[in-house]
């Protein structure tokens, strides 16, 4: 990825590296622009048959980056102990929840499942409720229904009754209950069986695998009694039967989610003042989706975004976010400066060349690869542009070999080239002046100064003069906007390898620049075409001789 507001050479040669890393060492690399094309790149990339690189406003870490998409997930209509065993079977300490259109519902806590599971009290009623249903209490014992009652699949409160007792004794006590609520757990007592049935109670669990009489089944129909047999024992089945609870009343709302797109640091800001949560979901704002899930431990060392920068060197001029990806190559032609600073080596490639393209060719070269037509026309575009067809002060030896090679390559006529690529679009013809300084802008820090380079290139100034004013406006807005202490714009006309300077800054700056003048604000510069070369260190040594004046407090 080359600079914020990019130029020919910054796209061009981020799309031919990434090519070369695709041949060679990085399968999966892929060009990336921080700011859209200006006129004459698209015109390029047109030219070169190449589609534009993705534009990526910032490379921060975002929540959907951090989240774990393989999630696990629980039903609002599982059982308790379904979803307890899917907990301690992964050592999970909660599950996101969804409801039966896949939105998601809640989150449900181990914590929560256990007070479920077990009884708030040890004695009394409280002791045999359970709330379930007739076909999860089946599921959670394998049992099968062998009848099926018009209220198999309602979850209500059971009144869970072991007939441990006599015959007698057990007609007793299921008289003392209401028979819509009872689930009576029996072996093979016949007696108890046919008796709850005639009796109308909600559930018959038969255990051991014993199968009731037809006369039994029979009056089960008669009197609405669903009757389940399961192979388990008469002790297992009861602990079970707790568990066909359905976790609905456990989920919680009460949990921080977040968006996709949440940066990273505020995550970690936000998750650092929740308290026990230990799951957190992400979910899609707009159809309340869940995404994926993170721990407070994958905020710790995520995967960050590998970036190799092109065309520049530090953070200032890099997409946003750069400080936080993991830069692992840097190819330049630039000077050093700025705060770059990488937890490991890194390739670093720093020439004294007039163009970033000039780099990337000759590593073509290196490698003992040929590229495309395509690539070689994108490299060439990005050579002629910085280079102003090999005229710039930047230009080399190396730039003149490079673009000779990648030309016979691409099939390309340079001086015809040149000629279309610089009459493709006139940026100053537009009626956007904000484009027109952004198109190919620049911020620096020098001498305690922050300030705006931009550079317009032009066949002749004919569009400058009327556009003047509104040049000398947008420079104040930017001033403004980005808090600089002075903003310029450098139009150089590419047929005489001239410019003009229009600055907005302070008297005391203005005053102190020998270029000719033609008012306060403009200057001729005659044979100057390079801002890297010509213009910035020129300014940098205007603004060493002016310190910089504390701001008072």
């Amino acid at each position: 990825m080359g600079h914020k507001n990019p130029d020919t050479d910054a796209i061009c040669s981020a799309i031919a590296y990434a090519d070369l890393l695709k041949q060679t060492r990085i399968p999966e690399a892929r060009a990336a622009c921080c700011g859209p094309p200006n006129t004459r790149t698209e015109w390029v990339l047109r030219k070169a048959g190449v589609k534009r690189p993705k534009l990526m406003s910032d490379v921060h870490l975002r929540a959907r980056d951090i989240c774990r998409q393989d999630v696990l997930m629980a039903k609002t209509s599982d059982t308790v102990i379904h979803s307890y065993r899917q907990m301690t079977q992964n050592n999970f300490r909660s599950l996101p929840v969804i409801d039966d259109d896949g939105n998601l519902a809640g989150m449900v806590a181990l914590q929560e499942l256990l007070t479920l599971l077990i009884p708030s009290s040890e004695t009394g009623r409280a002791a045999r409720e359970v709330v379930a249903s007739t076909r999860n209490v089946a599921s959670i014992l394998d049992a099968e229904i062998v009848n099926l009652t018009d209220h198999c699949d309602e979850e209500q409160n059971f009144l869970m009754m072991v007939a441990g007792s006599s015959d007698p004794v057990m007609q007793e006590r299921i008289a003392k209950f209401p028979n819509d609520q009872l689930l009576i757990i029996t072996g093979d007592r016949v007696g108890v069986q046919l008796h709850a049935v005639e009796a109308g109670v909600r559930c018959l669990v038969i255990t051991s695998g014993f199968k009731p009489s037809e006369a039994i089944i029979h009056s089960a129909k008669l009197h609405n009694t669903a009757i389940l047999v399961t192979k388990r024992d008469t002790a297992s089945t009861t602990q079970l039967i707790r568990g066909a609870r359905s976790i609905q009343s456990a989920v919680s709302n009460n949990f921080v989610s977040f968006s996709p797109s949440t940066k990273l640091q505020a995550v970690k800001d936000k998750v650092k003042s929740t308290g026990r949560q230990a799951l957190f979901p992400v979910v899609d704002p707009e159809t309340n989706r869940l995404i994926g899930v993170f721990s407070r431990t994958d905020l710790v060392n995520p995967d960050r975004t590998k970036l190799i920068l092109v065309d520049h060197n530090e953070f200032s001029q890099a997409v946003s976010g750069a400080d936080e990806a993991e830069i692992i190559e840097v190819i330049d032609h630039h000077r050093l400066s700025g705060n770059l600073v990488t937890k490991e080596p890194i390739q670093f490639i720093n020439k004294t060349v007039g163009s970033t393209c000039t780099i990337v060719g000759n590593s073509f070269r290196t490698q003992q690869l040929t590229p495309s037509k395509s690539i070689a026309t994108c490299m060439c575009a990005g050579i002629i542009s910085d280079t102003l067809n090999l005229t710039s002060p930047t230009t080399t030896d190396e730039d003149r070999a490079i673009l000779a090679w990648a030309s016979e390559i691409a099939e390309l006529d340079v001086d015809q080239f040149k000629e279309d690529f610089f009459s493709a679009g006139s940026v100053l013809r537009s009626s956007n002046i904000a484009e027109a300084i952004g198109s190919d802008r620049k911020e620096f820090n020098e001498s305690g100064y922050h300030l705006s380079i931009s550079q317009v290139e032009e066949i002749g100034f004919d569009y400058f003069w009327p556009a003047r004013e509104a040049l000398q406006e947008e420079l104040r807005s930017l001033i403004s906007a980005n808090n600089l202490d002075f903003a310029c714009v450098m139009v150089t006309d590419i047929t005489l390898n001239d410019s003009l300077l229009l600055i907005e800054a302070s008297p005391e700056i203005r005053e102190r620049i020998s270029y000719p003048s033609k008012d306060t604000h403009l200057f001729t510069l005659k044979g100057v075409v390079s801002r890297k070369k010509q213009l910035f260190p020129y300014l940098s040594s205007v603004l060493a001789e002016i310190p910089k004046e504390e701001e008072s407090e």
